[in-house]
């Protein structure tokens, strides 16, 4: 990813939070010589350095990705930017937040291993729920997925969000993104400052 020096974000612990808040992303490989993505929630463990999904069974991508380089795409708010909303010339573009992983996968279909998975997504992604649902499991529906380990080798961290303009310019693109209901990338913005 082309990261401009003032967009490069390196802090552990933001990019740890990143990851965390928005474990949905893509992940990108070949298959059959094609690139090939699936939109995905993973389960990032800092300490171990890996990310772990599973995927459908019948999805051609667990197939060939064994020990295969994979990419995996995060992404945060995003928004256009006008050149409107600046003091000074400007061009129109877009502001966001991303991330992107690299890495080498491997499978399993161990059933054990399969429920450790859904297990660990499950109390991720239920623990902000009034009353959140515990899995239990069937051993035949495990059989329908197969889990992803990703051993991480680089993460990369842009977040694009008009650092490289005033910070008039960035106060006024914060205020125009929360007028226009883009609160989120308002607050990132703001919290960058």
């Amino acid at each position: 990813m082309y990261i401009p020096p003032y967009f490069k974000i390196e802090d552990a612990d933001e990019i740890t939070r990143f990851i965390e808040s928005n474990g949905f992303g893509q992940l990108v490989t070949q298959v059959e010589g094609q690139l090939f993505a699936t939109h995905l929630p993973f389960l990032y463990d800092r300490d171990a350095q890996t990310l772990t999904a599973h995927i459908a069974h019948s999805n051609p991508q667990w197939q060939n990705i064994e020990e295969q380089q994979v990419l995996v795409i995060l992404s945060g708010p995003h928004g256009y930017i006008s050149p409107s909303w600046y003091t000074s010339p400007g061009v129109p573009t877009w502001n966001y937040q991303a991330v992107h992983i690299t890495g080498v996968a491997k499978c399993t279909t161990d059933p054990g291993a399969l429920a450790n998975i859904v297990t660990a997504l499950t109390a991720q992604y239920e623990s902000h729920m009034e009353s959140p649902w515990v899995p239990t499991y069937q051993t035949q529906k495990l059989l329908g997925i197969v889990g992803i380990e990703i051993a991480i080798s680089n993460i990369q961290c842009k977040y694009k969000l008009s650092q490289n303009r005033s910070p008039q310019d960035q106060e006024n693109v914060a205020t125009k993104l929360h007028s226009a209901g883009n609160r989120e990338l308002a607050q990132a913005m703001q919290k960058l400052r």
